[in-house]
């Protein structure tokens, strides 16, 4: 044991036991790195099995990023994990709306969770969007209906909310649909899970300093 290994040299050392765990397992070039990923962030070996893809997601995703798109989230903790610097190099940003005064009154005033209002408003953003859900069901929820209202047209819809209470069913929505996706299957997630899957992204566009 090492107690002064360097950050990379632990990183490094990290998906080579992954790689080495997954054994014959095998994924496709850019999904493999979003799987690993969020592996090293769970230390959970079931996402090899829970995330789906809908086809092409990856080159998309890397599209919409070098393109300088807006990332949204639904909690400020999944905020503060992806990595703005990679975001900036692309000309892209990262923004949760759940603290916003005014989605905070409106969603009051209707009777309706922060997550629903927050989704309503942010997708009126410009440009290209990709929503990193990974707490809010019913921000998944509200997002699949303003897909189908036509009011938002998402470049990516990541889709790992965790928890029992319509977390299995809002995922659900999503899988064969025509807007590009990468969901965890079942009740596991997280707003971790969510910001390594845009970071997985981001690192296939963007080498960071210092790995």
């Amino acid at each position: 044991m090492n107690g002064q290994m360097k950050p990379a040299e632990i990183e490094k050392n990290s998906f080579a036991i992954i790689t080495a765990e997954l054994g014959a397992r095998s994924f496709p070039e850019g999904v493999a790195e979003v799987v690993k990923r969020v592996i090293h962030t769970s230390a959970d070996f079931d996402y090899a099995d829970n995330l789906c893809f809908s086809p092409d997601v990856i080159e998309k995703a890397k599209a919409a990023l070098a393109a300088g798109a807006t990332v949204v989230t639904d909690t400020n903790m999944a905020l503060a994990g992806i990595s703005k610097p990679a975001l900036q190099k692309l000309g892209g940003r990262a923004l949760c709306l759940m603290a916003d005064a005014d989605v905070a009154r409106e969603a009051k005033a209707r009777g309706v969770t922060r997550a629903t209002v927050s989704m309503e408003h942010a997708a009126k953003l410009d440009g290209p969007l990709i929503f990193a859900i990974g707490n809010a069901p019913t921000a998944l929820i509200r997002l699949h209906e303003l897909i189908g209202e036509g009011a938002v047209k998402p470049a990516l819809v990541i889709g790992v909310p965790v928890g029992f209470v319509n977390v299995v069913e809002s995922k659900e929505l999503f899988l064969g649909g025509d807007t590009p996706y990468i969901i965890a299957r079942g009740r596991k997630g997280g707003s971790n899970v969510a910001a390594a899957i845009v970071n997985a992204l981001l690192y296939q566009i963007v080498r960071r300093e210092g790995f």
